[in-house]
Protein backbone atom coordinates (compact mmCIF):
# COMPACT_ATOMS: atom_id res chain seq x y z
CA UNK A 1 0.00 0.00 0.00
CA UNK A 2 2.72 2.44 0.96
CA UNK A 3 4.76 1.88 -2.21
CA UNK A 4 1.50 2.45 -4.05
CA UNK A 5 0.81 5.72 -2.23
CA UNK A 6 4.15 7.07 -3.24
CA UNK A 7 3.51 6.37 -6.68
CA UNK A 8 0.32 8.62 -6.71
CA UNK A 9 1.70 11.09 -5.05
CA UNK A 10 5.13 11.07 -7.38
CA UNK A 11 2.24 10.91 -10.43
CA UNK A 12 0.70 13.89 -8.98
CA UNK A 13 3.81 15.94 -8.30
CA UNK A 14 4.68 15.05 -11.98
CA UNK A 15 1.37 16.38 -13.23
CA UNK A 16 1.88 19.63 -10.86
CA UNK A 17 5.28 20.51 -12.17
CA UNK A 18 3.69 22.56 -14.85
CA UNK A 19 1.08 24.37 -12.80
CA UNK A 20 1.94 27.95 -11.97
CA UNK A 21 -0.42 29.85 -9.25
CA UNK A 22 -2.74 31.99 -10.69
CA UNK A 23 -2.33 35.74 -9.93
CA UNK A 24 -3.55 38.93 -11.18
CA UNK A 25 -1.90 40.90 -13.58
CA UNK A 26 0.22 43.82 -12.34
CA UNK A 27 -1.05 47.61 -12.72
CA UNK A 28 -0.32 48.55 -16.50
CA UNK A 29 2.49 51.04 -16.50
CA UNK A 30 4.57 52.64 -19.14
CA UNK A 31 7.72 53.84 -19.70
CA UNK A 32 8.62 56.55 -22.82
CA UNK A 33 5.47 55.12 -24.61
CA UNK A 34 6.34 51.38 -23.94
CA UNK A 35 4.12 48.60 -21.24
CA UNK A 36 6.51 48.01 -18.55
CA UNK A 37 3.96 46.33 -16.58
CA UNK A 38 0.50 45.11 -16.93
CA UNK A 39 -1.93 42.43 -18.54
CA UNK A 40 -2.53 40.70 -22.40
CA UNK A 41 -5.07 43.47 -22.99
CA UNK A 42 -2.57 46.09 -22.56
CA UNK A 43 -0.31 44.53 -24.42
CA UNK A 44 -2.06 43.89 -27.41
CA UNK A 45 -3.33 47.39 -27.06
CA UNK A 46 0.32 48.70 -27.32
CA UNK A 47 0.84 46.79 -30.53
CA UNK A 48 2.34 43.40 -28.91
CA UNK A 49 0.36 40.94 -30.67
CA UNK A 50 2.71 38.46 -31.88
CA UNK A 51 1.62 36.10 -28.87
CA UNK A 52 3.11 32.31 -28.55
CA UNK A 53 3.65 30.07 -25.51
CA UNK A 54 7.35 29.97 -25.19
CA UNK A 55 7.22 27.84 -22.07
CA UNK A 56 3.99 25.20 -20.69
CA UNK A 57 3.31 27.95 -18.34
CA UNK A 58 4.33 31.37 -20.06
CA UNK A 59 3.27 33.64 -22.92
CA UNK A 60 5.79 36.12 -24.56
CA UNK A 61 4.04 39.06 -26.99
CA UNK A 62 6.53 40.88 -29.39
CA UNK A 63 6.65 43.98 -31.53
CA UNK A 64 8.69 44.65 -34.48
CA UNK A 65 10.21 48.16 -34.82
CA UNK A 66 10.45 49.60 -31.40
CA UNK A 67 11.95 53.06 -30.13
CA UNK A 68 13.17 54.10 -26.97
CA UNK A 69 14.30 57.12 -25.95
CA UNK A 70 14.39 57.99 -29.52
CA UNK A 71 17.07 55.04 -30.12
CA UNK A 72 15.99 51.89 -31.93
CA UNK A 73 14.69 50.34 -33.57
CA UNK A 74 14.64 47.32 -31.66
CA UNK A 75 12.85 43.99 -31.45
CA UNK A 76 10.38 44.07 -28.04
CA UNK A 77 8.54 41.28 -26.03
CA UNK A 78 6.78 41.38 -22.77
CA UNK A 79 7.17 37.81 -21.30
CA UNK A 80 3.72 36.77 -19.41
CA UNK A 81 2.44 34.42 -16.21
CA UNK A 82 0.83 31.80 -17.39
CA UNK A 83 -0.21 29.97 -20.55
CA UNK A 84 -3.04 32.00 -21.46
CA UNK A 85 -0.99 35.12 -20.22
CA UNK A 86 -3.41 35.72 -17.50
CA UNK A 87 -1.03 36.74 -15.12
CA UNK A 88 0.46 39.50 -16.50
CA UNK A 89 3.74 41.10 -17.82
CA UNK A 90 6.44 43.09 -15.85
CA UNK A 91 9.21 43.99 -17.30
CA UNK A 92 9.99 44.73 -20.92
CA UNK A 93 12.56 43.57 -22.84
CA UNK A 94 14.47 44.84 -25.97
CA UNK A 95 17.02 43.50 -28.56
CA UNK A 96 18.66 43.57 -31.82
CA UNK A 97 19.03 40.90 -33.71
CA UNK A 98 22.21 42.17 -35.61
CA UNK A 99 23.64 44.13 -33.39
CA UNK A 100 25.48 43.52 -29.96
CA UNK A 101 25.92 46.94 -29.51
CA UNK A 102 22.76 48.23 -30.76
CA UNK A 103 21.24 49.05 -27.35
CA UNK A 104 24.41 51.08 -25.75
CA UNK A 105 22.93 54.57 -27.06
CA UNK A 106 19.87 53.99 -25.14
CA UNK A 107 22.25 53.74 -22.22
CA UNK A 108 23.64 56.78 -23.28
CA UNK A 109 20.56 58.50 -23.46
CA UNK A 110 19.59 57.31 -19.63
CA UNK A 111 23.40 58.89 -18.48
CA UNK A 112 22.39 62.14 -20.32
CA UNK A 113 19.79 62.12 -18.98
CA UNK A 114 21.14 61.82 -15.37
CA UNK A 115 20.45 58.26 -14.37
CA UNK A 116 23.50 56.23 -11.95
CA UNK A 117 24.74 53.27 -13.32
CA UNK A 118 25.92 50.10 -10.85
CA UNK A 119 27.08 46.81 -12.15
CA UNK A 120 25.55 43.56 -10.48
CA UNK A 121 28.27 40.47 -10.24
CA UNK A 122 31.64 40.39 -8.79
CA UNK A 123 34.74 42.45 -9.29
CA UNK A 124 35.12 43.28 -13.09
CA UNK A 125 33.11 40.71 -14.42
CA UNK A 126 29.82 42.58 -14.33
CA UNK A 127 26.45 40.83 -15.12
CA UNK A 128 24.26 43.24 -15.62
CA UNK A 129 24.69 46.82 -15.97
CA UNK A 130 22.16 48.76 -14.18
CA UNK A 131 20.64 52.16 -13.94
CA UNK A 132 18.44 53.95 -11.95
CA UNK A 133 17.19 57.59 -11.01
CA UNK A 134 15.42 58.38 -8.00
CA UNK A 135 11.92 59.54 -8.32
CA UNK A 136 11.64 57.45 -11.91
CA UNK A 137 8.74 54.52 -11.70
CA UNK A 138 10.95 52.31 -13.68
CA UNK A 139 14.91 51.28 -13.62
CA UNK A 140 16.96 49.73 -16.74
CA UNK A 141 18.81 46.60 -16.51
CA UNK A 142 21.22 45.67 -19.87
CA UNK A 143 23.26 42.43 -19.79
CA UNK A 144 27.00 42.34 -19.84
CA UNK A 145 27.91 38.79 -19.89
CA UNK A 146 25.16 37.17 -22.27
CA UNK A 147 24.88 34.29 -24.74
CA UNK A 148 23.29 35.09 -28.00
CA UNK A 149 21.66 38.30 -27.86
CA UNK A 150 22.32 41.05 -25.47
CA UNK A 151 18.82 42.65 -23.96
CA UNK A 152 17.62 45.38 -22.24
CA UNK A 153 15.17 44.84 -19.72
CA UNK A 154 13.05 47.96 -18.35
CA UNK A 155 11.28 47.18 -14.83
CA UNK A 156 8.74 48.58 -12.88
CA UNK A 157 10.14 50.03 -9.15
CA UNK A 158 8.52 47.57 -7.34
CA UNK A 159 9.79 44.62 -9.31
CA UNK A 160 13.27 44.63 -7.69
CA UNK A 161 14.31 40.50 -7.83
CA UNK A 162 17.22 41.49 -9.74
CA UNK A 163 18.37 45.02 -8.40
CA UNK A 164 21.53 44.13 -6.12
CA UNK A 165 24.09 46.50 -7.26
CA UNK A 166 25.45 48.68 -4.56
CA UNK A 167 27.11 52.00 -5.54
CA UNK A 168 29.26 53.78 -3.04
CA UNK A 169 27.98 51.18 -0.86
CA UNK A 170 24.33 52.32 -0.53
CA UNK A 171 22.38 49.37 -1.98
CA UNK A 172 20.04 50.81 -4.94
CA UNK A 173 17.62 48.37 -4.01
CA UNK A 174 17.27 50.95 -1.02
CA UNK A 175 17.37 54.20 -3.21
CA UNK A 176 14.22 53.80 -5.85
CA UNK A 177 10.89 55.52 -4.09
Amino acid sequence: MCLKRRRTMALALLLCAGCAPHRPPPALQSYDGLPVSGSLADARRAGFAACFNYTAIDMRCRRHDVRLLGQGPYEAAVDLAGGDGGGGFAQLTLWSDGDQEALFPVTDQLEKQGWQQCMTGTDERGELLVYTRSGSPVWVAMDLSYWGKRRLRVLPAWNRRELTCKPNGKSYSQGIK
